[in-house]
């Protein structure tokens, strides 16, 4: 199969299967970062609030638009609501909050970051697993504000992250606008095939965050060994004339049929990243990626596993 190169939602517009990820970008780098990304090819750029960069993202938008490298609707935008910004009244003025940041007037998608709720003063990150610090307002409350962001123009799409398969139900079950979009931890050691399923029987795209595993942190307690260090992956590669994070990268979108969103801040990389359209993988190939799989999360917020919207309880 071809690597697409966009996905359709189900209101119709489209999101570039690819994107630069900027989580944990130092706001020194993620400029230059996001700079280079648009020069080698990405239209798709992926912000939140709560990482705290999104001025700098700002700034390479600005200036790849006045360079004349882009338009503003060749760009694919995503931000996302932070947890202490659950009440319905809170999320257009946070959406605007990001909007000043980024120097736009809309987000192409916006999302709930977490389904779990903070209170406002309990700060972005509260003592782990301290309930005084939680949000009593329930994600159907959150989506209502949510709707009302696209409604305003402020987001042209909307959608929710972290969401399980009861969560995303429950949103579908109360909404006036349907989320497109479920972001989600994806890479061959955590492949979340079956909520990857239920989305799709439902026409909600899946996003996939750390998609190579968390390279970074392999070594520390409970982090697999990340799949791009598989040595039977790199002789796949090698047969495509492709690295290990290419053939993955092509794996995920062709085999699984979700957006990828790799994180870099190295020009080398985010250029390798993107140049996957180019081959396709054997089955062969992408059976032995499906066996990597090991059903291990990176990315478990276990600290507020006692919220009553913790969703990493359920199978998925």
């Amino acid at each position: 199969m071809v690597v697409p190169k966009t996905f359709k939602f189900n209101n119709g517009k489209e999101i570039p299967s690819i994107g630069l990820g900027t989580f944990n970008s130092p706001p020194g780098q993620v400029t230059q970062a996001v700079k280079d990304a648009i020069d080698a090819g990405y239209r798709h750029i992926d912000c939140a609030w709560y990482y705290g960069n999104e001025a700098e993202v700002g700034q390479a938008i600005e200036t790849k638009i006045k360079e004349g490298v882009v338009k503003r609707e060749d760009l694919f935008i995503t931000s996302k609501l932070w947890c202490n910004y659950h009440e319905k009244e809170k999320v257009v003025p946070m959406i605007k909050d990001s909007l000043k940041n980024l120097k736009l007037e809309y987000v192409d998608l916006y999302l709930i970051h977490w389904p779990f709720g903070f209170k406002e003063e309990a700060g972005p990150w509260p003592n782990e697993g301290n309930p005084e610090s939680y949000s009593d307002a329930d994600i159907t409350e959150t989506w209502e504000g949510m709707e009302e962001a696209q409604e305003l123009g402020l987001a042209k799409s909307i959608g929710v992250s972290n969401f399980n398969k009861a969560q995303v139900e429950k949103i579908l079950n109360a909404c006036k606008i349907k989320p497109v979009c479920n972001q989600v931890e994806v890479n061959p050691n955590f492949n979340n095939k079956k909520l990857i399923e239920y989305c799709k029987e439902n026409d909600i795209i899946v996003a996939g965050y750390c998609p190579l595993g968390r390279v970074d942190s392999y070594g520390k307690p409970r982090i697999p060994k990340p799949t791009i260090f598989d040595p039977k992956v790199a002789e796949i590669g090698k047969k495509y004339n492709k690295t290990p994070a290419q053939v993955v990268l092509n794996y995920l979108i062709t085999t699984l049929g979700i957006v990828v969103l790799p994180k870099s801040v190295t020009k080398s990389r985010i250029i390798e990243n993107f140049d996957i359209f180019d081959f396709q993988l054997d089955k062969e190939d992408t059976d032995y990626i499906d066996s990597t799989n090991i059903n291990v999360r990176v990315c478990l917020a276990a600290y507020f596993g006692n919220h009553k919207d913790y969703p990493f309880h359920d199978e998925y």
